[in-house]
This record gives C-alpha cells, sequence and structure tokens, in this order.
C-alpha cells in the first residue's frame, strides 16, 4: 500500500484559501473592552498585594 509521508511543516504550509478578515462589530468590541478592564483590574490587585 502506497501513502504519502506526513511531515510536520505541511502544517505550517500556508492555506490555498487566506481567509476574509471581517470587521470588528460594535458587540465584539464591547467584549473586548470588557475583557481588557477586567484584566487591568486584576493586574492592579495583584499589584497592590505585591508591592504592599
Amino acid at each position: 500500500m502506497l501513502s504519502k509521508p506526513y511531515f510536520i511543516l505541511q502544517v505550517f504550509a500556508r492555506q490555498k484559501e487566506e481567509k476574509k478578515e471581517r470587521p470588528l462589530t460594535k458587540s465584539d468590541w464591547i467584549q473586548v473592552d470588557r475583557i481588557v478592564i477586567i484584566l487591568l483590574f486584576v493586574a492592579v490587585i495583584i499589584g497592590a498585594i505585591v508591592f504592599s
């Protein structure tokens, strides 16, 4: 039985069809803003604990 050898570099090869980027909607921006605010809030709490 003949088979093609599988190379690890095939995973990193460029796909024939490139994905089209869609613009971010208002709800996408709101979700990103919430995540950033939560991360900043957690960073401030951790900084206050470490430097106190």
